[in-house]
């Protein structure tokens, strides 16, 4: 059975380092055999069809054929139509109402509990606040996530320690649902 997926890079094309030129990465994936590639825009996402792998072993061998292909290490986490869409429905703030640069979602390869951030004292990020979901954080920054304190927080490296992590705003993660919808 063939399944859609999106395919999310971390930190790629940012800064003019780490490039990954959108044209290249579909030629790879298809070179993979992956069907109806796709990319949107310039961050580091594609979506495709398969009918071979699941979401772990794709994430695999798309990790291990980026380094091959552009000689450096690109963390890649791939999720299906189903789970995207998932995500979008379960989200805890009230996404129609707010403007997307307020609203993003941080993908984690792995489940984190409430335990990885305990530290944080929430109340003093206010009105900024997160929510954790399946392999998910909901980040509500009501001045968008390059003005945001609790952003910076929460994606420090010690409180993402042993998973990969990676944030799109709420356009891309509807944009996604969407290209992965058939």
């Amino acid at each position: 059975m063939t399944t859609t997926y999106a395919a999310l890079l971390r930190g790629i094309n940012v800064g003019g380092s780490r490039k990954v030129p959108m044209a290249d990465l579909r030629t790879l994936m298809e070179g993979l055999g992956y069907a109806d590639v796709r990319t949107y825009l310039q961050s580091g996402q594609a979506t495709f069809a398969d009918d071979h792998g699941n979401e772990d072993s794709l994430a695999a061998e798309l990790t291990g054929a980026i380094e091959n292909r552009f000689g450096f290490p690109v963390d890649v986490i791939v999720r299906d139509h189903a789970y995207l869409k998932a995500i979008l429905d379960a989200c805890p703030f009230p996404a129609a109402e707010l403007e997307a640069k307020q609203l993003h979602v941080t993908y984690f390869s792995a489940s984190v509990g409430e335990e990885r951030f305990a530290e944080i004292d929430r109340a003093a990020y206010l009105p900024e606040e997160f929510r954790l979901g399946d392999r998910a954080l909901y980040l509500y920054a009501p001045n968008g996530l390059g003005r945001s304190k609790l952003g910076v927080h929460v994606s420090k490296p010690r409180l993402n320690k042993g998973v990969i992590a990676t944030s799109r705003n709420w356009n891309t993660v509807v944009k996604l649902v969407e290209m992965t919808g058939g």
